[in-house]
């Protein structure tokens, strides 16, 4: 018999992307998977509260080329807690009752050469196991998930407070360390007072690094300047020339890395530009219509210029990136909106109306 810490409805909400580029369904009786219908290695996860991201976004409208197999729940950062866990599953690391956390990466299969090497995004497996793209996600009250990949999320830690770190959080937390920065070392990163960026500038100033946050508007500015950390701030709309001014921010050599996690291709390219020698761009964002990285073979040989794709991190980058919250060095910002009003904030989402991060309460006392 498989295990379970409560009686579980048959039915439940989840929001269900049915038709690309349309609203999504939201449904209040969707069937919920049984305990007995879980496989070994599988678990049951009461869903608590659930991010919404720009991938999510992308999903919905099939820009990336990989359309989703429709129905599909979207979603796919969420915490809650482990409700079931199937029969004959061997050595789980978590327990019926843990809180967790669910991710984009929903599984993978732990033993090829990616997955040894703590690459797991690459992993064949990590790429039909996504939440919210290629597997059920998280903005339902229920979602299964696996034990030996769901993250135990701190004591100390919020839910809300902590669910955009699992998508948001461990992705620039990944691509600062694969930027290979070291103590005072300069860093630009683009879309600095944005979801990702937001996070990005505080994982990087907690790291030792100098920060040269790229963004626009005055709030942002006073954000990313007075709130986070960083040192210097470039206004991508009001500089006459961006390459020169964050090169001479970072004391007229450029800086030593750089993070682009926006939806454009502009930055990316603007990057190889304003890069000291040596320096690493590290590509995280992923601009619809098949937008491309023009690199000047002049250009990138005799500056020996380091470019890095970076998709999200592993599982042990996902707990250090948590201990990071939890050790009050890095803050979302973040608001708690409803679920069902899920395809109106993916509505603002598109328009640009979305300061931070948004997350969407699924708790609620009075369901099971």
């Amino acid at each position: 018999m498989a295990k379970t810490l409560h009686d579980i409805p048959s039915t439940g909400r989840a929001a269900i992307i049915t038709q690309f580029k349309k609203d999504l369904t939201l449904s209040e009786s969707h069937p919920i998977p049984s305990a007995s219908n879980l496989k070994a290695g599988e678990c049951l996860v009461k869903v608590e509260y659930a991010g919404v991201c720009h991938s999510d976004l992308h999903v919905k409208d099939d820009d990336w080329g990989f359309p989703a197999p429709l129905p599909i729940i979207g979603g796919h950062e969420g915490i809650g807690t482990i409700v079931a866990i199937g029969e004959h599953t061997v050595d789980s690391p978590v327990k019926l009752g843990d809180r967790v956390g669910m991710k984009w990466t929903a599984r993978s299969c732990l033993k090829c050469e990616s997955c040894m090497t703590g690459m797991e995004a690459c992993c064949a497996m990590a790429v039909t196991h996504a939440h919210g793209c290629t597997v059920n996600g998280t903005w339902a009250d229920y979602v299964v998930a696996w034990t030996d990949y769901v993250t135990p999320i701190p004591a100390s830690l919020d839910s809300a407070a902590a669910t955009p770190i699992l998508c948001a959080g461990i992705t620039v937390y990944k691509a600062i360390k694969q930027s290979n920065a070291k103590i005072g070392d300069w860093i630009a990163i683009s879309g600095a007072g944005g979801g990702l960026g937001h996070l990005a500038v505080q994982y990087a100033v907690a790291m030792g690094l100098r920060v040269i946050a790229i963004d626009t508007g005055a709030s942002k500015r006073d954000l990313c300047l007075n709130q986070l950390g960083a040192e210097k701030w470039i206004d991508f709309m009001e500089t006459k020339d961006l390459v020169k001014d964050v090169i001479e921010a970072a004391e007229g050599t450029g800086p030593h890395a750089a993070v682009i996690a926006v939806g454009n291709a502009k930055p990316f390219n603007q990057a190889l530009l304003y890069l000291r020698p040596a320096g690493t761009l590290v590509a995280v964002g992923m601009p619809a219509g098949g937008a491309t990285l023009n690199v000047p073979i002049a250009l990138l040989v005799p500056k020996c210029i380091n470019i890095v794709g970076s998709a999200t991190g592993n599982r042990q980058d996902m707990t250090e990136a948590l201990k990071i919250v939890a050790q009050g060095k890095v803050k979302c910002h973040f608001e708690v909106r409803e679920w069902a009003e899920i395809n109106d904030i993916l509505k603002d989402m598109y328009d640009g109306k979305i300061t931070g991060r948004i997350v969407i309460r699924l708790a609620d006392p009075r369901r099971a």
